[in-house]
């Protein structure tokens, strides 16, 4: 679903104009792969193909497309929980596709992820302090008797009060699980913060508030963000650079402030025709593309 823009996109620093002076401090993500799963009549189909991206230091990339495309597979490829049929995953010039072991261990405080549903990553008998603070305890970087304080810390972090580290995800509601989720995955102090739909699940007001809050703590902790959605209208504006994802393939990448005015893949421009303004212009015919995944709209180039 897109919708209007609402203003949240004040404190998103622009893009960097020399690419050059930022090459050697990118932190890259190169994937060449193929990850395909059977289809009817015998055949494959690739859920990504051919995806080559980077991600620069401090900024925010977009990934927008509709349901089946392939943007969580993608993102699980990223963080290990799949392994792609070929290619490689770069972090700062290091390739971290197909590790294993302590060394998958240490690359994963690098990069977190945080989830559309926040509850289905939850434990619903643990306190939101033990949440906050298990994978600290794993990587043994608190004591037990630091978790109340530390916890205290997140939580003030996401704008949370701090008696919530008492209470249980079930006493809270979505846009506070999906603040406490956020706190969880910086706890580790990532340099990379990867959001699967981290907004789509909340209502209009919630999905603004955590929408300011990660332009917040991305000016804060410089942190590099992959932000997920189906909302092109929301991707346009807290990221730098959106790439549009269509059939397990990207499409078309460009500046955010560039998205309404140099689109040009009809898929994108499809997308852009999708966005409702208000008031709604009822009598205006909406255009819908026959066919859908595996039958493609528009050829992927």
């Amino acid at each position: 679903m897109m919708r209007e823009k609402a203003n949240t996109t004040a404190a998103v620093t622009p893009p960097e104009q020399d690419k050059n002076i930022l090459e050697e401090n990118m932190r890259q993500y190169w994937n060449y792969r193929s990850e395909t799963y059977p289809s009817s009549r015998g055949s494959s189909l690739p859920a990504c193909k051919d995806i080559s991206l980077s991600l620069q230091a401090g900024q925010t990339l977009g990934i927008v497309g509709e349901s089946g495309c392939g943007k969580s597979t993608f993102l699980r490829i990223l963080v290990g929980l799949e392994t792609p049929d070929a290619g490689e995953i770069l972090l700062e010039g290091h390739k971290i596709s197909g590790l294993k072991g302590t060394s998958l261990r240490e690359a994963r405080k690098k990069i977190q992820m945080v989830f559309q549903d926040p509850l289905d990553s939850f434990h619903p008998k643990m306190k939101v302090k033990n949440i906050l603070c298990e994978h600290l305890l794993n990587y043994r970087l608190i004591r037990r008797k630091e978790i109340p304080e530390k916890a205290r810390e997140l939580l003030r972090m996401v704008d949370l009060p701090e008696d919530f580290a008492e209470r249980y995800p079930r006493n809270l509601s979505g846009g506070q699980c999906q603040r406490i989720a956020i706190a969880r995955a910086l706890a580790l102090k990532p340099d990379i913060l990867i959001c699967d739909e981290a907004t789509s699940a909340l209502d209009a007001a919630a999905q603004k508030s955590i929408a300011k809050l990660l332009v917040r703590l991305q000016n804060e902790q410089h942190l590099s963000i992959i932000f997920v959605s189906h909302d092109l209208a929301l991707v346009q504006q807290i990221s730098h650079r959106v790439a549009v994802m269509y059939l397990g393939r990207i499409v078309e990448l460009m500046n955010a402030s560039d998205v309404a005015s140099h689109a040009r893949h009809p898929y994108t421009r499809m997308m852009l025709d999708s966005v409702f303004s208000l008031p709604v212009d009822f009598p205006r015919r909406t255009s819908i593309p026959e066919g859908g995944p595996p039958a493609p709209r528009f050829r992927a180039h």
